[in-house]
């Protein structure tokens, strides 16, 4: 499926400018090929190319709404690491295993404060669409972390570190959730002041197994142990 990002009004389709540049000037696609077009809202076009100079469009041949998305939703809460490659990595990699919803949070030990979220939302969409995705995740603005957790509902909400004379429970022993907020924290782990608040505000802690995990790393494993829940 040549799988392309664009808008879904009704009967009307138009494909992102950026991917008709993409489609003329880099796949050099020709008119009456076939395409599909999804605007990421669980919206799906299906149709023949047509070529108009440097303008690509889609004569639709069939619209399917209301697509299924994954289940249960992830939300992960991450502090970016100094190396951002590392982040751009985790960011392509959760979304290639149906996360929802993603979050950049600044934190005490936090070394890189300034991220282009605009980055991040095109890499989003371009994982999305690799990997066939008709529902794309959220991307929210830079967060400190006191103001993230004005905005989530706690009962759903873990936080993975390391430190283990802080009580932790297991991946295994969390509850079947519809929806799920994990936060996991910068190069250095989160504060203990910061793991104490973050428990003040019934946020439960979790432990992601024996080893020491990277920032990006744990973010990818905890997609995965959701992705294998996926129904």
């Amino acid at each position: 499926m040549k799988l392309f990002y664009g808008e879904i009004e009704g009967p009307k389709v138009t494909i992102n400018d950026e991917e008709q540049q993409h489609i003329v000037k880099v796949l050099r696609m020709r008119t009456g090929e076939d395409i599909h077009v999804t605007d990421g809202k669980g919206n799906l076009a299906s149709g023949k190319l047509f070529i108009e100079g440097k303008k690509a469009g889609i004569e639709v041949a069939e619209i399917q709404e209301h697509l299924p998305d994954f289940n249960p939703k992830l939300h992960i809460a991450i502090a970016p690491t100094k190396n951002i490659d590392r982040i751009e990595f985790f960011v392509e990699k959760a979304v290639e295993m149906g996360i929802s919803e993603i979050s950049i949070i600044i934190t005490e030990k936090t070394e890189r404060k300034n991220i282009n979220i605009d980055k991040i939302r095109k890499q989003s969409i371009a994982a999305s669409k690799q990997s066939l995705r008709f529902h794309f995740p959220v991307i929210n603005e830079v967060l400190r972390l006191p103001d993230f957790l004005k905005k989530i509902n706690p009962e759903h909400t873990f936080v993975a570190h390391c430190n283990e004379n802080l009580e932790r429970i297991e991946l295994k022993n969390i509850p079947q959730l519809e929806q799920l907020t994990f936060l996991i924290g910068p190069e250095g782990d989160f504060s203990e002041k910061e793991i104490q608040y973050l428990s003040g505000h019934k946020v439960k802690a979790v432990s992601l197994g024996n080893q020491r995990l990277r920032t990006e790393t744990a973010g990818v494993f905890v997609s995965a142990w959701n992705y294998y829940r996926l129904k």
